[in-house]
């Protein structure tokens, strides 16, 4: 049974506060508006920002765990390197962080587990109309960030993924407001168990405050950018790009 949602202030997070008052300028730049937000979109993320941008999306008992968990976009993979890592169980696999950061790093999935973990259940809602609850943990997307260090002119994180539609990369991007929320995750555990390759393994991205295609599977490599102009065709996501999904897609 769902629960009513909740607004809770919230400032936790390795340099969320500091983030949210650098992004001020962002939120209501007209250029940013132009670059990605339809004219509908730019409305609903103001509101969002204004009223609920340090909220948390509702979260539930174990006992509301939804019996199936479908899966979304890919399943399977298929590039050579991809096929490598998970014939090894991921041994040997590791998410790079770069571009506009001070120090890039990579990660294995050890030093990933390695870290302070969050866990939550919380309801991803499909824009096919479908929705599901799930225990996702992992490691917050802000301790990492941390470490990397983003320079001042980071505005966006572009997620790099292994899987393709005909040949063409997956690729997704949220701002600096929902990269430090407490609730966004790179989780690599479902319902306490390892992510299967279904659901994105190794390592999928938990935004809970937005649709289910903005949760990017089989994450690879995050990119800090200041735009996301160069990014496919420039409206953030390979599904903004080709069907003309909303870039800010928030529940």
């Amino acid at each position: 049974m769902a629960k009513l949602l909740t607004r809770r202030s919230v400032l936790t997070g390795l340099g969320y506060g500091a983030i949210i008052g650098g992004t001020a300028g962002l939120i209501f730049s007209p250029s940013f508006h132009d670059m990605v937000l339809s004219t509908g979109e730019r409305l609903a993320y103001r509101s969002h920002r204004l009223i609920g941008r340090d909220a948390l999306a509702p979260e539930f008992t174990e006992a509301d765990l939804s019996p199936d968990f479908r899966t979304n976009g890919n399943t399977m993979p298929k590039s050579d390197d991809y096929q490598r890592h998970m014939d090894t169980g991921f041994a040997d696999w590791k998410l790079k962080i770069d571009g506009l950061v001070a120090a890039p790093m990579e990660f294995s999935l050890a030093a990933l587990k390695a870290m302070p973990a969050r866990t939550q259940i919380t309801r991803h809602d499909c824009v096919e109309g479908w929705s599901a609850i799930g225990k996702w943990t992992g490691a917050p997307l802000a301790a990492l960030l941390s470490q990397v260090a983003l320079l001042p002119s980071a505005r966006f994180l572009v997620l790099h993924c292994a899987d393709d539609f005909g040949g063409d990369a997956y690729y997704e991007s949220i701002d600096l407001v929902d990269a430090f929320h407490p609730q966004t995750l790179l989780a690599y555990t479902m319902n306490d168990q390892p992510l299967s390759v279904g659901h994105g393994a190794p390592l999928r991205l938990r935004v809970e405050r937005q649709l289910g295609y903005k949760q990017a599977k089989y994450v690879m490599r995050i990119e800090a950018t200041a735009t996301l102009a160069g990014t496919g065709l420039g409206k953030g996501g390979y599904w903004e790009d080709q069907i003309g999904y909303d870039w800010y897609a928030g529940i």
